[in-house]
């Protein structure tokens, strides 16, 4: 009974140190769909009562994103919202760095501001955290019997091969290195140095990520509603290229 009665009190108190999830959201011309993905973060329901706090970074949108995105807080002043804007297109993974630099929750989590991903799966991603397992999750879209839309057979193989070059080097067995779903506790995303600025920042975060001593990282099965180019999906084959080159970097040539 004393086992048991130490075990709830474990629980609870790590339970204590986790009240706001921050959700990063980069964006770069997404005025037609912001307010449709911002809609569905407002609208989920976090387990254990934990708050939700949105950082949207503008990186330099053509189009009017950044008034889409104003005119949405005006409407909806309960939901926590903080927007960031580059004054020079640099790239996801630097609008991902300054949304991270600006978080404040024990908790981070990556959403793209297309509508691939849903935010209801966000609890999914939690759990393994708030149960005391995990350190760092990732959301497959490889595993489980979650919805995923068929399309591009050479993206899936290409993201296969970037999949098992990573896990060879990092040692980890992942399934999708390159999923944007990652939810990571704030201490570890914090402390790394990311310097890739735009597709390479998946490899390079899972390497360095992959070295912090005792880091338990878990894969859980998402769900994935792919957009095609004409729908505005923006990662191409020179990508590709460009993270097997990162995943050489980061595991091999430059792991500070």
């Amino acid at each position: 009974m004393r086992w048991l009665g130490f075990k709830a009190l474990s629980i609870f108190l790590q339970l204590m140190q986790f009240k706001r999830l921050s959700i990063v959201i980069p964006v770069y011309n997404e005025e037609k769909t912001i307010h449709l993905i911002l809609n569905k973060v407002r609208d989920v329901q976090l387990i254990k009562g934990i708050e939700k706090e949105v950082i949207l970074v503008d990186d330099c949108s053509s189009d009017r994103s950044i008034q889409a995105i104003e005119s949405y807080q005006a409407s909806n002043p309960d939901l926590q919202m903080s927007l960031y804007a580059h004054e020079v297109n640099q790239g996801k993974g630097a609008a991902l760095h300054t949304g991270i630099e600006q978080a404040s929750g024990e908790l981070i989590v990556i959403q793209d501001a297309d509508l691939e991903y849903d935010p209801e799966e966000f609890n999914d991603l939690l759990r393994p955290i708030l149960d005391g397992h995990a350190d760092v999750v990732y959301g497959s879209r490889f595993m489980g019997g979650k919805p995923h839309r068929i399309l591009f057979f050479w993206h899936s193989i290409g993201n296969a091969m970037l999949t098992l070059a990573s896990n060879a080097l990092t040692n980890l067995n992942l399934t999708d290195m390159e999923t944007c779903y990652k939810l990571f506790k704030a201490e570890h995303i914090k402390s790394l140095k990311l310097k890739e600025k735009r597709f390479g920042f998946e490899p390079e975060v899972t390497a360095k990520i992959s070295r912090i001593p005792d880091i338990r990282v878990y894969e859980i099965g998402i769900s994935y509603y792919g957009r095609t180019y004409d729908e505005g999906k923006k990662i191409g084959w020179k990508d590709g290229f460009r993270a097997l080159y990162c995943i050489l970097k980061y595991n091999i040539w430059a792991k500070a």
